[in-house]
């Protein structure tokens, strides 16, 4: 038996088509790539997620010489927001990124540790996480959950 997997998502020719609360977002998300620690790659990554108290926190990646050791900016938020913030809920998160001498004109889409971190945020929550993505111009993709960049992810659910 064959079956298809399939999702939409909304693609804009540029940042100011986004809603005002989402054009600040991914600004947000652009200002975070500035407090990255890329040495190695240079390449800054920044993300930004609005809460469901109305904040909206920032986190970017940090390198280490030991390579494995290194955390993306979008585990670097979910991090902090679980940390800090346990009790709201993400709205909606923006990812950008500077890649050093380069130009960031597309969107970026998150790794794959990052796409079940996401994953596991949205079940935890019960909750879907809006996810923007672009470059500092540029297109801009929005997709209305996270777990559309993860088909057929790990939910936990076997464990229980």
């Amino acid at each position: 038996m064959q079956k298809k997997y399939a999702f939409e998502y909304e693609l804009l020719e540029h940042a100011g088509l986004l809603p005002a609360a989402d054009q600040n977002l991914l600004q947000a998300a652009i200002i975070a790539t500035e407090s990255a620690y890329a040495p190695y790659s240079n390449f800054k990554v920044g993300a930004a997620a609005l809460l469901s108290t109305g904040q909206i926190i920032i986190g970017s990646n940090q390198e280490s010489s030991s390579f494995p050791v290194g955390i993306c900016a979008e585990r670097t938020l979910l991090n902090s927001i679980g940390s800090q913030y346990p009790e709201a809920t993400i709205l909606s998160m923006a990812v950008s990124y500077d890649p050093l001498n380069k130009p960031s004109i597309e969107p970026i889409s998150p790794c794959g540790m990052c796409r079940q971190s996401l994953l596991d945020f949205e079940n935890r929550y019960h909750a879907p996480i809006k996810i923007i993505l672009a470059g500092k111009s540029g297109p801009v993709m929005v997709l209305p959950s996270a777990s559309n960049l993860l088909p057929f992810g790990f939910d936990g659910a076997i464990l229980k």
